[in-house]
């Protein structure tokens, strides 16, 4: 599955070094994923323009293939919705992050779900492409 993602929409991405979202879309912009940060909050990340909801997202850019939740385990319903709806093929729900609701909507509609799982590290334990 990551090694058919091209392009990640990262919900939560945060311009703070200090956030967990701030080095995982490092690390995945590092290794050559086009990535699209998501976040209301914020303006630019790492030099990349930040949107402030995944259908704005898509609309500015174009599809993405997976999208990367750093958020609240209840706050993730909406970003199951706006998920399916921007036909991604992935949800994936960071570290620590878990919510079968969102699941349930992720995979109905045609979507792999993955939760408590952080990309940075299971690409680097796959070793990558």
């Amino acid at each position: 599955m990551l090694r058919a993602t091209r392009r990640i929409a990262v919900i939560g991405a945060s311009s703070d070094p200090t956030r967990p979202s701030y080095g995982v879309l490092r690390t995945l912009v590092g290794i050559g994923l086009d990535c699209v940060p998501v976040n209301p909050n914020e303006r630019e990340v790492l030099g990349l323009t930040a949107y402030p909801d995944l259908a704005a997202a898509v609309a500015a850019t174009g599809p993405v293939d997976m999208v990367d939740a750093f958020r609240r385990s209840d706050l993730c319903v909406p970003h199951a919705v706006e998920a399916v709806a921007a036909r991604a093929s992935v949800l994936w729900l960071q570290l620590g992050v878990l919510n079968w609701e969102a699941a349930r909507i992720a995979r109905a509609g045609g979507l792999e779900v993955v939760m408590d799982r952080c990309t940075a590290i299971e690409w680097r334990r796959i070793g990558g492409r």
